[in-house]
């Protein structure tokens, strides 16, 4: 294999790059360099909500104290992506798919699937908001005007053109936006450099009082971005190879995460060194940070960055809703088409100024989806390859070869929501409640599968091949 073609995917028909293998199981054939994946991930590490979390952290808790949830964050992002992707990328399949066999039956998993897909409209739509902050921050726009609203939209529908041929076009987009970005970037912090000056570890202090509330405030944002990024990088570990061990899955994760907590960090950098000028609140925004910083230059800066996040936020959408849609409704109008959902979605969303919620959204994400996947994980490291109570590769997707419901991974996830909701709701502090929810769904659900001996995985009515597809006995199949 030569140096280049271990950053570029394999040959595929333009139908199959559209489609990307969005309710179907990925072909040996068709797996990519572990390199190659490292590329296209590089646009979610540089994505400029890495920046925002980084002064959000500092602000919360201070340094030192903010290398306890960014440690967390680190680690757990590690150990849970280099599980789940090595689950993705031995079945080929989604975690959309994955989870009809794996706990929830066909139609349960449509339900998680649209959880999955929540996230992925809310990145794309934090994301775009920093775009259109810069460009109406820089030519004096009222950022919650239509013209503001106007902004977000045209430059999503640009972002779904970079995106149209899925995980290849990602390739291509970050072969050359990576460069750009860093070249950007030094320039940014050559401004800080020469103004003011930037601020060292020793002034990144909490603008508030950095108790143990703080604390787990802090640790609740990592930790809704932990098992995000570790489940993320599963739409794209599902096209390594086959054999690709713990080592290789967790290299991936490596490389993903080292340049994404070099951001984090200038993030913190960047925050504490501008609070005294633009405020706190503009201060964790890089919509603003890199305006104030370079005019025109930080425009274009966020701009590209965003572009090269956005996409993979529309592709994860796309990808989880297709799986949704096509069991819950058989709709399949292709993948594509689900980008524009994704796009409208965050257009209509704009305008409601959901964004300002951040904490209570990564709150309820948190209970959502860190739940699922840790079912996800329990299911097919202790339920079935430990216990042995269901097959521990291959595992089914298709529709007919699965339950529609089962209630194991239902039950489990519903009473670990009710109970993370509860938080939520203030019956307890809100930042134990996704720690308390991922912890409980998984037990719950171990519990109820080792009860039910594995039953709810296979259909209660053994499926069998339509009529058209039997030849009666001693006849010659016509042809």
């Amino acid at each position: 294999m030569s140096f280049r073609s271990k950053f570029r995917g394999p040959e595929a028909s333009l139908d199959d790059q559209i489609e990307s293998y969005a309710i179907d199981r990925v072909p040996e054939n068709k797996r990519w360099p572990i390199p190659a994946i490292s590329l296209v991930l590089l646009g979610n590490a540089t994505a400029m909500f890495f920046f925002s979390f980084g002064a959000q952290q500092t602000f919360l808790v201070g340094w030192p104290k903010m290398l306890i949830p960014i440690g967390y964050f680190f680690f757990g992002a590690i150990l849970i992506g280099a599980l789940t992707m090595r689950m993705a990328s031995r079945e080929g399949l989604s975690q959309s798919l994955i989870s009809r066999g794996l706990g929830f039956g066909s139609r349960g998993a449509a339900l998680t699937s649209f959880i999955y897909a929540v996230n992925f409209i809310y990145y794309f739509l934090f994301e775009g908001t920093i775009v259109s902050h810069a460009v109406a921050y820089y030519f004096k726009i009222p950022i919650g005007s239509l013209a503001g609203i106007g902004i977000f939209a045209l430059i999503g529908l640009i972002t779904i053109a970079f995106v149209w041929r899925g995980m290849y076009a990602m390739s291509a987009l970050q072969t050359w936006g990576f460069p750009i970005f860093v070249g950007l970037l030094i320039w940014a912090l050559f401004k800080l450099g020469s103004g003011p000056g930037a601020v060292g570890v020793g002034g990144w202090e909490a603008t508030g009082t950095s108790g143990g509330a703080a604390l787990w405030t802090a640790m609740s944002f990592a930790n809704g971005q932990m098992i995000f990024q570790g489940l993320m990088a599963t739409d794209y570990g599902r096209f390594a190879s086959r054999k690709i061990r713990y080592r290789g899955t967790a290299s991936i994760m490596l490389l993903e995460l080292v340049p994404m907590f070099i951001v984090i960090f200038l993030g913190a950098t960047l925050g504490a060194s501008l609070i005294g000028s633009i405020g706190a609140e503009k201060a964790q925004d890089p919509g603003f940070v890199f305006v104030h910083l370079m005019g025109i230059v930080g425009v274009i800066f966020v701009i590209v960055t965003q572009i090269r996040i956005n996409v993979m936020n529309l592709y994860g959408g796309s990808i989880t809703l297709s799986s949704g849609f096509d069991v819950a409704a058989h709709f399949r109008p292709g993948r594509p088409w689900w980008m524009f959902a994704v796009w409208l979605f965050g257009v209509i969303f704009y305008a409601t100024n959901v964004i300002n919620h951040l904490g209570t959204f990564l709150a309820i994400t948190g209970v959502l989806t860190n739940t699922w996947v840790l079912i996800l994980l329990a299911d097919y490291f202790v339920c079935r390859r430990l216990l042995k109570l269901g097959r521990s590769e291959d595992i089914e997707y298709r529709e007919h070869e699965v339950r529609d419901w089962n209630p194991c991974g239902l039950t489990s996830l519903g009473l670990a929501v009710v109970v993370g909701a509860l938080g939520i709701l203030g019956v307890y502090p809100e930042a134990y409640a996704s720690f308390v929810a991922m912890i409980l769904g998984p037990l719950i659900h171990i519990t109820l599968t080792a009860a039910t001996k594995g039953r709810y995985y296979t259909p209660a009515v053994p499926h069998t091949a339509e009529p058209s597809q039997t030849t009666p006995a001693g006849s010659t199949a016509e042809r």
